[in-house]
């Protein structure tokens, strides 16, 4: 089993800018994709950007020029390093890491951006 432990979340101005962080923990061997996700209030969780193993990246659109994804894996963490906020990226971010067939979440970090 896996444990991601997301950290570095909070409350920024528009146009500011922040870094996520989630290690991950426990049985980490043959982690494949980490990502972020996130969840608005009385919104649907979104794919925000995810990277493989080998470092192969994807984006949401709405995010792509803004957000950087990216790993180390000898450390077994990725971050997310987010510019250019707006307001609507207010949301819960959560960590996912996948391990084989295997999904595992972290519990979560705000990120509140104001206008």
């Amino acid at each position: 089993q896996v444990q991601p432990v997301e950290s570095g979340g909070g409350l920024v101005q528009a146009g500011g800018s922040l870094r996520l962080s989630c290690a991950a923990s426990g049985s980490i061997f043959s982690i494949n994709v980490m990502g972020w996700y996130r969840q608005a209030p009385g919104k649907q969780r979104e794919l925000v950007a995810a990277i493989t193993r080998g470092g192969t990246t994807s984006y949401a659109d709405s995010v792509k020029g803004r957000f950087t994804i990216s790993r180390d894996n000898a450390k077994n963490t990725v971050y997310l390093q987010m510019n250019s906020l707006k307001p609507e990226d207010t949301a819960v971010y959560y960590c996912n890491v996948e391990r084989g067939s295997i999904a595992s979440w972290g519990q979560g970090t705000q990120v509140t951006v104001s206008s």
